[in-house]
């Protein structure tokens, strides 16, 4: 073995190792089998899975106030659920007779454990309340990701005999059918009017007959028991004996006796309107075609449902689709008539599949731009080898993903594309470096690439561990944007080890056969001449004016103050607006939402009606496809209706619009340009029922309750409402502040029924049978159920009064009751009738009272942060209240209100992001004072690092691109790329040192010498950069890195060795010590 053999590092010596082995292609073949494996067992999903549990907990408080509700139910349930470990909030709404609470868990909370541990503590504390209270049992109802239905199915109809409840029983019929697809989780259908046996009572009848609901009470549940089949043996034989029959028709039911009049049987018939058919809707929901879809039925609105179909954790949301769809299309016929339509509303399969697949395309686009760069570079057979390793590095990656718990998704794909600049980066240094030392005339493969490889395997190493360095912390991010975006710093992180592998075993294998007929077939030729004669004439020219004595201190001087001054006026960009800053830009999907808040007493009908108004004009919005309206109810859930807690917005006066769009590739406006464009209409349209309005698009991360959320604390409730309205005034005045709204219910009316209590003793009565019956007689009370074969649900008979004699409160205050001495007393003899108001609801965060006001922003800038910014400047002036941006209030006995929403998101965001760029760079320093033994030789090398800014500021500028937090990840992500680069510039002049080269000699070569694997290496990612540009959510990190990386580079290749040599010249002894 030769002295040069002995004195291989590492690198070198795992280069010489796998150089002729036979295993070294199993190894790269093994990995991209690997890959393969893993691109075919990856599920596939739009959105990266957030584990984010919630869980909401109804404890029904029949008849409380409000404020009863607040202080004997949601106050102590709240403390009991602030106490549990890994809770990071508690809501309540306390409302008339019922608490709602809601559980946030923290991100990444396991949700077993977390739900396993609230049932825990809630039943565990079941005690701390009366038993005659009258305070129901706790529901408790756990929400997660997963309960986010990825398609959903609207079935309409042409036909006008077909209603909410003929389509209803087809949904249920096909609800079974769908279950049994592989990987669906929960299915449901929104919109259906479900099937009752309807007992409308005729109150004059009843009052003929001397009949009261208790006697039609028992009469109905009499006659419809029924004992399980008893045994009788006769003559050795069992005999099963069944007593009675079940109600199995609507005429059984009429024909029942109820009471005995006069001697003769009063029948059910006789005292009122049976029917077998729907109830009441207590929702509707439509289906509209707009003009974009094509067809002349717009703005024609159908009786619809909508069949909703969440998947199972960890499954593949495409596969699943796909079957489901499938599912669909093989029940036609058989469980779907022909004359019902089946539209595919909601499908994140198939765009999951589409986005996928156009990342994937852009990946091997982006490959194929790195591999060409080398084919113009090195030669073809250069690129050859960075390709295969390229491919290589990529597979294994990918198996990497998978194997730590990825999906494929837009962000982890993204991450692969953002990496294979930097994935490269190993094999083009290592070929690069090989192709020099043959174009200087090495022959011997055998011997030549072992030492070139090591010659640059030191600085590889550390540069490789840099970028890691730079990006790991990064997935330590807290909040909902930390799993978000956690792929791309770990698969970056994976693919930038398994490179290194690569560009040490796999590479110099591939170069050696590669190379080996080459250089055989051109051993007598000359030497081509070298690039790097011309390269070190310009250094030198270059270079001199910054090394010569006394001019080349002044230069060096001006030179440091051309580069602060170019800092100072990048970051005055940010100041004077030229570059906006925001949490992430709208993505351009296919869809948004219109909620629609009617004031507090609006009957569905009017809710529906206002609905409809603002359907027909959205039919005219060339955009729209189509758009189903739920009044009454919620469209199935999104993630951001899971966090906005949509599936709780059930009553008359709430609804919204599902407004889904044609495909992004057929029109030209943006969804967000869309959304933006029929807001003012929209809201002119609300405007005349006085009902608030929100233009819901997707969010492009995280969502929140809204983009700008002000919450109101104080000591008294109403003095907050009243604070409230002060604020709301502000955000009213403030410039692009739009769908503004609070959490202030609009005082209503109601009827007080007050029993006198003493008068209904003398007379018999208990308030117990009045409330029961008026509860009977108004809501409906479902007395006793049908039994039918075919039947899905359970179909009650409900007995209530008919709509109008509802209507009529003397109507309903004539009812008669029986009272215990055997007489019929009318309720109007009992009670009184009052008017007053509806009761508020109380909402409550964090054990204390809170009211909300809430906000988006639109216009020029478009983002929250300069909406909120301009609120706070004068809120404070205006409602004398002090504001806190981050912090809950210190004094919750004073009014205050804290800033939420978007921009909490973003301060936790960009505060741990710096918190990671800052233990990147301490992480890098440490690596660099290992590496050279230097306390000083690290600042050098990490000083390009604010030559960044001069790229990327002005690039978001010059492309008009906002600054988010993609901006930000391709800014940390630049700290190690860009530090790469010195270690190199340094690393090499080392080396010439201790040659015994001149200090001037060797500044001047590294930057020739280096110059064409530091372009390489820059070009390659700039090239990976460019394929995400157009993406609205990542091109910031696109800009980043193209602009951070082209200027920087450039700098880089003056500043580091002119710094280096200002810094080092007179400590060359140090030099001579480094390793």
């Amino acid at each position: 073995m030769t002295d040069a053999a002995n004195s291989l590092g590492l690198s070198g010596n795992v280069a010489k190792r796998f150089l002729t082995t036979e295993i070294t292609p199993l190894l790269a073949l093994v990995g991209f089998l690997l890959g393969v494996f893993a691109v075919a067992l990856t599920p596939r999903e739009e959105e990266p899975q957030i584990n984010v549990t919630f869980a909401n907990v109804f404890i029904a408080f029949p008849g409380a106030s409000p404020a009863e509700v607040e202080s004997l139910i949601a106050g102590p349930a709240e403390q009991v659920l602030a106490e549990i470990e890994g809770v990071e909030h508690v809501y309540s709404t306390s409302m008339p007779g019922l608490a709602v609470l809601t559980v946030q868990f923290v991100v990444g909370e396991n949700r077993t454990d977390a739900i396993v541990r609230l049932y825990n503590k809630i039943y565990l504390n079941k005690d701390w309340l009366p038993p005659n209270l009258g305070v129901a049992q706790p529901v408790i109802k756990p929400k997660g990701i997963d309960d986010v239905p990825i398609l959903t199915a609207t079935l309409w109809s042409e036909d006008d005999t077909i209603g909410s409840y003929e389509l209803g029983q087809i949904a249920h019929s096909i609800e079974a059918e769908l279950k049994r697809v592989q990987g669906t989780r929960q299915i449901y259908t929104v919109g259906d009017t479900p099937r009752v046996v309807q007992v409308l009572l005729d109150p004059q009848a009843m009052s003929a007959y001397q009949l009261d609901i208790d006697r039609l009470r028992h009469a109905l549940q009499a006659g419809n028991r029924v004992h399980q089949p008893l045994q009788v043996t006769t003559n050795n034989r069992e005999i099963l004996v069944k007593a009675g029959t079940f109600f199995s028709t609507a005429d059984q039911v009429a024909d029942l006796v109820v009471a005995v009049h006069q001697g003769q049987p009063v029948y059910l018939s006789d005292v009122a309107t049976i029917t077998d058919g729907p109830a009441l809707p207590k929702q509707y929901v439509h289906f509209s075609h707009g003009v974009g879809s094509g067809t002349n039925a717009i703005a024609i609105e159908r009786p619809a449902v909508t069949i909703a179909v969440a998947k199972q954790a960890g499954t593949n949301a495409v596969d699943i689709a796909d079957r489901v769809t499938q599912r669909f299309e093989q029940l036609k016929g058989s469980h779907i008539p022909a004359n019902i339509n089946v539209s595919i509303t909601r499908n994140y399969g198939a765009t999951a599949d589409s986005k996928a697949k156009k990342l994937i395309n852009k990946l091997v686009f982006a490959t194929a731009s790195v591999v060409f760069l080398v084919l113009i570079t090195l030669g073809w057979r250069e690129a050859i080898i960075v390709g295969s390793a390229v491919i290589v590095t990529l597979a294994m990656t990918l198996f990497a993903s998978w194997a730590w718990g990825f999906t494929l998704n837009r962000v982890s794909l993204f991450a692969l594309i953002f990496s294979i600049g930097i994935l490269v980066d190993d094999a083009i240094v290592v070929v690069e470096n090989i192709h020099r030392h043959i174009a200087l005339g090495a022959r011997n493969l055998i011997e030549a690439i072992p030492r070139a490889v090591d010659e640059v395997g030191g600085p590889t190493i550390l540069a490789t561990f840099t970028v890691i360095a730079a990006l790991l912390p990064m997935a330590f991010v807290s909040g909902l944007m930390g799993p978000y975006m956690s792929p791309i710093p770990i698969n970056a992180s994976l693919g930038m080890l398994i490179s290194l592998a690569v560009a040490f075993v796999f590479t110099p294998w591939l170069t050696q056969k590669m190379l080996a007929s080459h250089i055989g077939a051109g051993a007598h030729a000359e030497p081509p001449a070298s690039s790097e004669t011309r390269l070190l004439q310009l250094a030198t020219r270059v270079f001199e004016p910054f090394l010569e004595g006394r001019r080349g201190l002044v230069n060096r001087r001006w030179l440091l103050a051309g580069i602060l001054l170019l800092i100072l006026l990048s970051c005055l960009l940010v100041v004077g607006r030229f570059v906006i800053l925001k949490m992430l830009p709208f993505d351009n999907k296919s869809e948004f939402q219109v909620v629609l808040d009617m004031p507090e007493g609006s009957s569905l009908e009017q809710t529906a009606r206002v609905l409809q108004d603002i359907g027909h004009y959205l039919s005219t919005v060339r955009e729209v496809k189509d758009y189903q309206v739920y009044a009454g109810t919620a469209a199935p859930i999104s993630f951001n209706g899971l966090v906005r807690q949509y599936y709780l917005r059930e009553d008359d006066h709430l609804g919204d619009i599902q407004v889904n769009l044609v495909d992004k590739h057929e029109r030209e406006r943006q969804s967000h340009e869309i959304a933006a464009s029929v807001r003012d209409q929209i809201q002119a349209i609300a405007a005349q029922h006085l009902a608030a309005v929100k233009i819901v698009e997707v969010p492009p991360g995280p969502p929140v309750m809204a983009s700008l959320v002000a919450e109101i604390y104080g000591i008294d409730y109403d003095g907050q409402i009243r604070q409230a309205k002060s604020l709301r005034a502000v955000f009213e005045n403030t410039a692009d502040i739009v769908d503004i709204d609070d959490s202030i219910e609009v005082a209503s009316d109601k009827n007080l029924v007050i029993v006198d209590r003493s008068r209904a003793a003398l007379l018999g009565l208990t308030q117990q049978q009045v409330a029961d019956a008026l509860a009977t007689v108004l809501d409906g009370e479902d007395m006793t159920y049908m039994h039918l074969d075919d039947a899905r649900y359970a179909v009650p008979v409900r007995v209530e009064y008919a709509e109008d004699d509802k209507a009529d409160i003397e109507q309903v205050l004539s009812l008669q009751l029986m009272s215990n001495k055997g007489t019929l007393v009318p309720l109007s003899e009992v009670v009184v009738l009052r008017i007053g108001s509806r009761d508020r609801s109380i909402s409550h965060k964090d054990l204390l009272p809170v009211v909300y006001v809430t906000a988006d922003m639109a216009g020029e800038t478009d983002s929250p942060l300069y909406g909120m910014f301009g609120i706070a400047g004068q809120a404070e002036h205006a409602t004398g209240m002090t504001q806190w941006l981050v912090n809950t209030p210190e004094n919750p006995y004073e009014y205050s209100f804290k800033w939420d929403g978007e921009w909490q998101i973003t301060y936790e965001t960009f505060r741990d992001m710096g918190i990671a760029y800052s233990v990147g760079l301490l992480l890098i320093y440490l690596l660099v004072v290992a590496q050279f033994k230097s306390y000083i030789v690290p600042l050098v090398i990490m000083a390009p690092i604010p030559l960044t800014i001069i790229g990327i500021l002005p690039g978001h500028a010059i492309l008009d691109k906002q600054f988010t937090a993609t901006s930000m990840i391709g800014m940390i992500a630049l700290a190690g790329i860009i530090v790469r680069n010195s270690i190199l510039l340094v690393d090499f002049i080392n080396q010439e040192l201790r040659r015994g080269v001149a200090f001037e000699t060797a500044v001047m070569s590294s930057a020739a010498v280096r110059a064409k694997p530091i372009v390489l290496t820059g070009v390659a990612a700039m090239a990976g950069a460019f394929f995400i540009l157009d993406d609205p959510i990542f091109s910031g990190l696109a800009v980043s890195l193209i602009s951070g990386i082209l200027v920087s580079t450039v700098l880089t290749l003056v500043v580091i060795p002119v710094v280096y040599y200002a810094v080092m010249q007179k400590r060359l002894d140090q030099i001579m010590q480094m390793d």
